[in-house]
């Protein structure tokens, strides 16, 4: 039940120094310079010294069940595994539905929410998939996040692109009222997680219900933005009105070929255009299908998102782009844990949940913590056994 990490240089995510931290079940217990305990107990010790301890990543855009299909029953991806999730160092999860709400349904997704529960990281999930008419579990988006732990927004739904139920701007906006006061009212974000496409509408839907209803540009939360040039351009402008955005860190080769921004580069892009970096997160659409299609809209291949990207990303930002760990990493941090109102998750203080990511010299993740749970282990720096003071 007591872990001890001992001498870890802590970017909480912002730079804090050497520090002990004691881990009490679940929780932070203590962050101080020196911990000593004062009698003979059974702990678990982890010598950090030398490494690099960060909060656990938060991964808010994953298809847990599987997604795809959109060139036929054999292009459907399965759903993910444990390691999978843990092995790219990310302990809280938010799983939603794509293009298929046929064969993947809500109440699959909450199965796999709780099983990965159950098997020690945190998870939650989104009501809905690309289309409209919203599913939903209850027949209400409002009575859905407000009556399911699991529920704290409806997503992902599909603006411009030729996927997409091709919604009217007063049905987007219903659909965010809905999911706004359900967020309110039990006190979760109640966000709208936005799929959009490369069509020429862009984020215009929602720049327009910003601009003209009492609905906050924050209520939404964009994604795949740096899927083109144009696309990523309209994006900077959306985030300098005080919108948020967020980038995909899973790409094939046919997406880099078709225009696709490396995220590593497009952070160092949207600092350098003045954007606030709480207003950027990095996502993996981890298990999603990354489908390839022609200017006629026909299927020509297919990729599948890894989890694992995420942090990819977030270290070439640091190691290639030169920008500092304690921003970097905020983007998968910090910044959706704000965003998606998890306030236990994201930092690195007392009384929060014990999540880590320990990394090692050149970046690498040696060990994954969640809740208290080592998930992923360096042997080389795990002693168990007694702490004697």
């Amino acid at each position: 039940m007591l872990k001890l990490l001992k001498n870890a240089d802590v970017y909480a995510p912002e730079h804090i120094g050497k520090r002990d931290i004691l881990i009490t079940a679940d929780k932070i217990g203590y962050i101080k310079d020196s911990i000593d305990i004062g009698s003979t107990i059974e702990i678990d010790i982890i010598d950090v010294n030398g490494k690099i301890l960060v909060p656990g990543f938060i991964d808010s855009h994953v298809h847990i069940v599987g997604g795809g299909g959109e060139g036929g029953y054999k292009s459907r991806t399965p759903e993910i595994m444990l390691t999978d999730i843990t092995s790219g160092g990310v302990t809280t999860v938010v799983g939603c539905l794509g293009t298929d709400e046929t064969t993947r349904t809500l109440t699959n997704l909450i199965a796999k929410a709780r099983g990965l529960e159950e098997e020690g990281i945190s998870s939650y999930i989104l009501t809905g998939s690309y289309h409209i008419p919203v599913q939903t579990i209850t027949g209400s988006i409002q009575d859905d996040i407000m009556l399911i732990d699991k529920i704290i927004g409806v997503g992902e739904i599909a603006l411009s692109d030729h996927r997409s139920s091709q919604p009217t701007i007063e049905e987007i906006k219903k659909i965010a009222a809905a999911s706004r006061i359900g967020g309110m009212l039990s006190g979760k974000a109640g966000i709208v997680n936005i799929h959009i496409g490369d069509g020429p509408g862009k984020l215009s839907i929602l720049e327009e219900i910003a601009a003209r209803t009492e609905i906050p540009i924050t209520q939404f939360i964009p994604t795949h933005l740096g899927r083109n040039r144009e696309l990523f351009k309209s994006s900077i402008k959306y985030a300098k009105k005080g919108g948020l955005v967020d980038l995909t860190t899973s790409t094939g080769k046919s997406f880099s070929e078709n225009g696709n921004i490396k995220c590593s580069k497009a952070l160092k892009q949207l600092l350098h255009a003045g954007v606030p970096i709480e207003r950027v997160s990095f996502t993996s659409d981890g298990q999603g299908s990354l489908p390839l299609f022609d200017e006629k809209g026909e299927f020509k291949g297919l990729d599948v998102g890894r989890v694992a990207s995420l942090f990819n990303e977030v270290r070439d930002a640091i190691i290639e782009e030169k920008i500092p760990l304690e921003t970097a990493i905020a983007v998968i941090t910090s910044n959706p844990a704000k965003n998606l109102k998890l306030h236990n998750k994201g930092s690195i203080r007392a009384g929060k949940d014990a999540d880590f990511v320990i990394l090692g010299k050149d970046f690498d993740i040696v060990t994954v913590i969640a809740k208290g749970k080592t998930m992923i282990k360096d042997k080389e720096v795990i002693v168990k056994g007694t702490f004697e003071a």
